[in-house]
């Protein structure tokens, strides 16, 4: 995915083509189900009887199945609108024709689309809207924590907002930097203290 990113923003810097950034609205609530499932009655519904629950006939935020499902969905619609999926990254569609040459790139809800023809970007926003209803972000400008800076002379990638707001997270926003931010000569061993309190917080600073 990062990959087919940045080669994506390169390709539009070097042809000088359109690059524009949309947002899906409640993008796993678009996902079919295809099984049954089923969920305990939300706090403010009574049930008639007791015992009851509630069959779920579309995808909620949380359930295993939610990505999945608005994924096969999202692709499915795309092939019908004569977009190719790349073998090499399924994230990634593209739909050439004679006059114009567009590609689309698929994160969750957020979606990059690129391209030599307005009209065809244009065209593909409006079935996308439609459907799903969309969120129109304009010209890309920030994009899985990488910002972009558009110019004359091309584009320019920059992470300065994500490592601070990494360093914010971790309460390291007023240390001073290192050459070496760790000791080479430093041996693990087995730590009998306390685990750490906030185990969440631990889990989404090692992910980042």
């Amino acid at each position: 995915m990062w990959r087919s990113k940045r080669t994506a923003i390169a390709l539009a810097s070097l042809n000088n083509w359109i690059i524009h950034q949309l947002d899906v609205n409640n993008a796993f609530l678009h996902g079919e189900l295809q099984e049954d499932v089923y969920m305990i009655v939300p706090p403010g519904v009574t049930p008639r009887k007791p015992n009851q629950v509630c069959k779920l006939i579309k995808s909620l935020y949380g359930l295993k199945q939610a990505s999945r499902r608005w994924y096969e969905r999202l692709t499915s619609f795309l092939l019908q609108h004569n977009y190719k999926q790349a073998s090499s990254d399924h994230s990634l569609f593209i739909k050439s024709t004679p006059t114009s040459f567009t590609l689309l790139l698929v994160y969750v809800d957020d979606v990059i689309i690129s391209g030599n023809s307005m009209a065809e970007i244009q065209t593909m926003k409006t079935a996308l809207h439609t459907t799903f209803k969309i969120k129109d972000l304009g010209q890309l400008k920030y994009f899985l924590g990488i910002e972009v800076t558009h110019s004359k002379l091309g584009i320019t990638l920059c992470q300065r907002k994500y490592f601070l707001d990494l360093l914010e997270d971790a309460g390291l926003l007023d240390s001073k930097p290192v050459s070496t931010p760790s000791d080479p000569s430093c041996k693990l061993h087995q730590d009998s203290s306390l685990p750490y309190h906030d185990i969440p917080s631990y889990r989404r600073l090692v992910g980042r």
